[in-house]
């Protein structure tokens, strides 16, 4: 009886040379993540226009009304992130961007800080799905050697989207207003979708792994490598992951995470409370601290020029040491960060090297953790695993705004409210050390790819 041939899709995607395949995935997530950023960066650099247009008094509750995106992320990572799990990442995807392009088209009309709040949260839906999904569908395509720097390049996308609004605001926003860079928020990501849905592919390992769609599996194969011939006979499967039927919530803390996954939670919320506290105010505080406005509006794009170099300056960092450059990178952050408010007395140049290095840290540690959880799930629950993680990373995300809008009520000088900075990357530094040290034990190595070689073993 002739013996069956097996074909594993990770040793496979792990052996080969990465070519224009790899590339293409890379570049057209990198226009979808786009959008996120870009989302992120406009509320910044609408704020002061609302303000001054709706006379608005109380910057507590235009955080509220900033904050509804992100409790909105809150919600669409975990639906869109199961999702991706149960029906593929580009159907969660191409959903993701049709929301967030028809809720951005919606905000245009509105008129109050109510509305304003509403659109905004339905936009948060479709914003939460495109992070897990995006790196879930990467890291299957990403050779194990390269893995965390894909996924890193391919996020930086968010960093060139919210660096677009700072650069076209003070031109745009005084010709057509605020709502102008809605529309282009809104149009744009109905069109990236529809090009998705017919060019962007299926990973191939949730194919294997959920889908079982044959057909499917060799088509991809082939557009990877056209020269490889697959015989009928092979049977495809993804030897080095533990494959969970059906998604729990627990699965999360079983087979050595109960506290390596509440850990990574605790680093999401530390970094995006910190990164959303100084995003989503940066332009108004500065106008409010008499800096010239054209600065403040500037300073946005430079907070996310510097996330891009530091995202960029992380990538083999991590898929060489695993954690430790994050630790470093919180380390940094806290040194940093919370003594932004100096800096907006001395000269231009000063303050605007602040602000990048502050980018640098903030997102940098973004993109970090972005990867961490992606590498550390199993294919069958990634996009959960990731989902969950922003998910819970957004309560962090929620409460900046709002925090920084009612201290900023409190009218404390921009010296002292940079400092209430000090509390959450403080805490985000020591978690992060603790997770770092759990991983190397747990995993026998500080490399994020050790959990794929020890699943591997303990098959074998």
């Amino acid at each position: 009886m002739a013996r069956e041939q097996v074909f594993d899709i990770s040793r496979f995607i792990d052996e080969r040379r990465m070519n224009r395949f790899n590339a293409m995935i890379v570049i057209f997530c990198f226009f979808i993540i786009l959008f996120d950023g870009y989302d992120i960066g406009t509320v910044g650099s609408a704020g002061p226009a609302i303000v001054k247009l709706w006379g608005l008094k109380s910057m507590a509750a235009l955080g509220l009304a900033f904050s509804a995106a992100l409790f909105g992320i809150l919600f669409g990572s975990m639906i869109l992130g199961w999702i991706g799990d149960r029906y593929g990442r580009r159907a969660a995807i191409v959903l993701s961007l049709l929301l967030i392009g028809v809720f951005s088209l919606l905000t245009m009309s509105a008129t109050s800080l109510t509305s304003l709040a509403v659109y905004r949260f339905l936009t948060g839906i479709g914003l939460g799905g495109m992070p897990p999904n995006t790196i879930a569908l990467n890291a299957e395509f990403a050779p194990k050697r390269a893995r965390a720097t894909m996924i890193i390049v391919m996020f930086t996308g968010i960093t060139f989207g919210g660096a677009v609004p700072g650069f076209i605001a003070n031109s745009i926003i005084p010709a057509y207003g605020w709502q102008s860079l809605f529309f282009i928020g809104g149009v744009t990501p109905i069109v990236i979708a529809i090009l998705a849905w017919f060019w962007l592919p299926e990973s191939l390992k949730h194919l294997v792994v959920k889908d079982e769609n044959r057909d499917k599996v060799v088509r991809i194969l082939q557009a990877m490598d056209p020269g490889r011939q697959i015989g009928s006979g092979l049977r495809f499967v993804v030897a080095d992951e533990k494959v969970y039927a059906k998604f729990r919530p627990q699965q999360l803390f079983q087979d050595g995470m109960q506290w390596i996954t509440p850990l990574l939670w605790l680093c999401f919320i530390c970094n995006l409370m910190s990164f959303y506290f100084m995003n989503q105010f940066l332009p108004t505080v500065l106008a409010q601290a008499h800096v010239p406005m054209s600065d403040a509006y500037l300073s946005t794009s430079v907070f996310q020029v510097g996330g891009t170099l530091g995202g960029l300056a992380l990538s083999r960092p991590i898929d060489k040491m695993g954690l430790m450059p994050v630790c470093v990178l919180f380390v940094v952050s806290l040194c940093v960060a919370p003594f932004t408010g100096y800096a907006t007395g001395a000269s231009e140049m000063l303050l605007m090297a602040v602000i990048f290095f502050c980018g640098f840290t903030l997102l940098g540690l973004q993109f970090g953790l972005n990867a961490t959880s992606a590498m550390i799930y199993p294919t069958s629950i990634r996009s959960n695993g990731s989902g969950w993680a922003f998910a819970v990373g957004r309560c962090g995300a929620v409460a900046g705004p709002y925090v920084a809008g009612v201290l900023i009520d409190m009218h404390l000088a921009v010296q002292q409210l940079y400092l209430a900075l000090l509390v959450p990357l403080g805490i985000g530094t020591v978690a992060s050390f603790i997770l770092a040290r759990l991983y190397y034990v747990r995993f026998a190595g500080m490399g994020l790819g050790r959990r794929d070689a020890l699943d591997a073993a303990a098959r074998s």
